[in-house]
């Protein structure tokens, strides 16, 4: 099974370049005197999309390292490797055919197709993206960005239980089916710059079309919705919700999310096309909305939990920054502020009702990438200021508006929009969840998705990649390592003035014993012990019938290990302290 799809992706990639070989060659005749002039590009709009491309690039590491660290230990790397390597897969997938896809000749306004677009085989470097002053090359590298980040976000709600295999087969046939289409339907435009997607992705002489300025409803309510779907089709995490699950580093979350802050800068304000005033206006509101989620988050959770977390100021800027994707190019940076605050309060809701619900969304993509997409749709139907776009693009229409205020509704007035922004976010909603149910299931079915018990408690470092995230020389604090070989010598001082000893276990053979150890470490329904919960953290490593301890009081670890494996063993063990 196996080789027959990778004979089958095999085939997807040469197919096309099949095509371009049968292809008559160029004609060699002199060019007419009377040659038309190169078209005219904008050099100032090129380096701001050059910069704005490498800007979103970096959010994908920033995506790798904010997703890494709320996963166990066990599974940092395997999650990180789940964002990193759609940066080669989609890559690939994209300048061969999914950009054609997307931005392609439109057939119907339901998908593109382009042959010239075929691994940009019939592009110039000089060749203009229609309505634009920017290279096409530079338009198909910023948008591939996009379809690169949209996927890895789904992974954040699978973290912790797929297989490699299957989800690379998911991110390459989600990207072509889901992610290509969507893209069409809202941001493509015909040879005069014009839209041609059915939900259209601006507004033209007053004509009322879905607003979606970055992505809300490509990237974030396709993704978030998608998510959703896969983690009620597929097995929850073994242990969930009853076993606590740690984050393995706030620090790495904390520095993904300013990273992810920082690229969204080009995110929104590259979707200008160009170096503009609504450029401008964009970044302002990305600014605006994610210091104001950050800010709602942290106050709604201190309010209700007692305490602001570096978790929570992260989840909130990102919520932020979803939420107004799709509005900042239409919205006042007061309008971006209540977008902001209004999506920190909502996604700190919508997170908080996961518990109640039972759901397993790992790391919180519906309730952030979903939910927020979906707010941001709808709240940018009430926020969209006709005269500030207006003012932006150099339009004349809408400029005896008032620019200060709120809500200068678009021409077809306020309701007409809302219900625009809401059509397009259900559509896009709906049509991301049903295939994303037919893609895993599927998958599931042929291949299988889920990892297997074992995996799942080995952790996806080892299991899968065979690698770990760090080397800290010891055991790691949520999985157990038996060591083989001699024990490490003693320091002449106790490190950071924390005392070790060893506490041996006698009266049971050592295999039952480190069997009856093993099995208390691994995840399960019921909740561990109190006296395994106490123990746990203290413990370094484990040779034969030797636990090391590193921390703790000697009498209570002692008393604590003898209650533990009498219960388990179901027999009478000694249990005594050496230095």
């Amino acid at each position: 099974m196996r080789r027959s799809l990778l004979f089958a992706l095999g085939l997807l990639v040469l197919l096309p370049t099949t095509l371009w070989a049968n292809e008559p060659p160029p004609s060699t005749e002199a060019a007419p005197a009377e040659a038309a002039k190169p078209p005219e590009l904008s050099g100032s709009d090129t380096a701001w999309m050059l910069t704005s491309t490498g800007l979103v690039m970096l959010m994908i590491p920033g995506l790798a390292l904010f997703y890494g660290g709320m996963v166990r230990r066990k599974n940092l790397l395997g999650t990180m490797m789940h964002s990193m390597v759609a940066l080669g897969l989609v890559g690939v997938q994209w300048v061969l055919f999914g950009y054609s896809l997307a931005f392609g000749a439109s057939q119907g306004g339901l998908i593109g197709w382009s042959e010239d677009y075929l691994g940009l085989s019939g592009v110039r470097p000089s060749d203009p993206f229609p309505g634009t002053k920017i290279p096409l090359y530079v338009h198909c590298m910023f948008q591939g960005m996009f379809a690169i980040i949209t996927p890895a976000l789904i992974s954040g709600a699978l973290a912790e239980r797929i297989r490699f295999g299957p989800y690379l087969l998911f991110v390459l046939l989600w990207t072509t089916l889901v992610y290509d289409p969507l893209a069409h339907w809202v941001w493509s435009v015909n040879a005069d710059g014009e839209p041609s997607g059915w939900l259209g992705g601006l507004v033209k002489n007053g004509g009322m079309g879905a607003l979606d300025f970055a992505g809300g409803t490509v990237v974030h309510i396709a993704a978030g919705f998608s998510s959703l779907a896969a983690v009620l089709v597929l097995a929850k995490r073994r242990g969930y919700p009853t076993h606590a699950m740690h984050p393995s580093s706030m620090v790495l979350t904390l520095t993904g999310a300013g990273l992810l802050w920082f690229g969204w800068f080009g995110f929104n304000g590259g979707s200008a096309l160009g170096a503009s005033p609504q450029a401008a206006l964009a970044l302002t509101a990305t600014q605006v909305a994610a210091a104001a989620a950050a800010l709602s988050w942290l106050a709604v959770e201190w309010l209700h939990r007692g305490k602001p977390t570096a978790l929570g100021l992260a989840s909130g800027l990102v919520a932020g920054l979803v939420a107004v994707t799709p509005a900042s190019g239409f919205v006042s940076p007061l309008g971006a502020l209540w977008i902001g605050i209004l999506s920190g309060i909502v996604c700190y809701a919508a997170v908080y009702a996961k518990a109640i619900l039972k759901y397993d969304d790992s790391l919180d993509a519906f309730g952030i990438h979903g939910v927020g997409g979906f707010l941001g749709a709808v709240l940018t139907g009430v926020f969209a200021s006709w005269a500030l776009w207006n003012n932006a693009v150099g339009n004349d229409a809408g400029s005896e508006s008032p620019l200060g205020q709120l809500t200068a509704a678009w021409p077809g007035g306020l309701p007409s929009q809302v219900f625009a922004q809401t059509l397009a976010a259900v559509a896009a909603a709906v049509y991301g969840f049903v295939l994303t149910v037919v893609l895993v299931k599927m998958i599931d079915l042929v291949w299988g998705f889920s990892l297997s018990a074992e995996e799942e408690t080995e952790g996806l470092d080892v299991a899968v990649h065979g690698e770990t995230a760090f080397d800290f020389g010891g055991a790691a604090l949520d999985e157990v390592t038996e060591v083989v070989g001699r024990e490490p010598r003693s320091a002449s001082a106790p490190p950071n003035g924390t005392a070790r000893f060893t506490i041996v276990v006698e009266g049971a053979p050592t295999g039952e014993l480190l069997q009856a150890w093993s099995k208390l470490c691994q995840t399960s329904d019921t909740p561990p012990s109190a006296e395994f919960r106490a123990v746990y953290p203290h413990v370094t490593t484990v040779q034969g019938n030797r636990f090391r301890f590193r921390g703790g009081d000697r009498v209570l670890m002692r008393n604590n290990m003898q209650r533990l494996f009498q219960d388990t063993l179901g027999q009478r063990v000694q249990v005594h302290v050496e230095d």
